[in-house]
């Protein structure tokens, strides 16, 4: 056992474990964000993506240890604080008006894939969103899923630059 030293979600926290744990089950286990989820266990299906310095990233294959510094943004940081709750990330509200999940399971990974590339390809075309997305989907919503981030590239394209900062990064300057 050893402790480290994260940020998650804009914060800083210091976690109890050894140092091959998984950061998913650091994730889930030790910090109860549960929203990330376990899928295959080798990195290979995407249910545990979480971004790691904006880059989307298999959880479940990654030790606790290789963190470093790097910061982690979970699936709850997704969606925006505001005076009268949470507000949906672009694609979020893309996911629902596109109808996207069916049994969902997929879905927060899903989710933070697309809002990784639509952070490094705002305008991204069906090739980029297709090299992109490399989750599964057991359900088969793949169709959806372009759609849907090409209605939050739109949304995100329509929305003042104040407003199109990077996911986490409204928690990241508060104590």
């Amino acid at each position: 056992m050893g402790a480290f030293t994260l940020t998650v979600n804009g914060r800083r926290l210091t976690v109890d474990a050894a140092p091959d744990t998984p950061l998913l089950w650091v994730l889930r286990d030790r910090l109860r964000l549960t929203g990330t989820k376990f899928g295959c266990g080798a990195g290979l299906c995407g249910a545990c993506t979480v971004q790691l310095d904006g880059v989307p990233s298999r959880s479940c294959s990654i030790p606790v240890s290789a963190v470093g510094a790097r910061h982690v943004v979970t699936i709850e940081a997704l969606a925006r604080g505001g005076a009268t709750g949470p507000a949906l990330h672009p694609v979020q509200a893309a996911w629902i008006a596109e109808q996207v999940p069916q049994c969902g399971y997929c879905q927060s990974g899903q989710l933070m894939a697309a809002a990784a590339l639509l952070a490094a390809h705002p305008h991204p075309t069906d090739a980029q969103i297709d090299a992109a997305m490399t989750n599964i989907c057991r359900c088969g919503t793949y169709g959806r899923i372009r759609a849907a981030v090409h209605r939050a590239a739109r949304e995100m394209a329509e929305r003042p630059a104040t407003a199109r900062t990077a996911v986490g990064s409204d928690q990241e300057h508060r104590p």
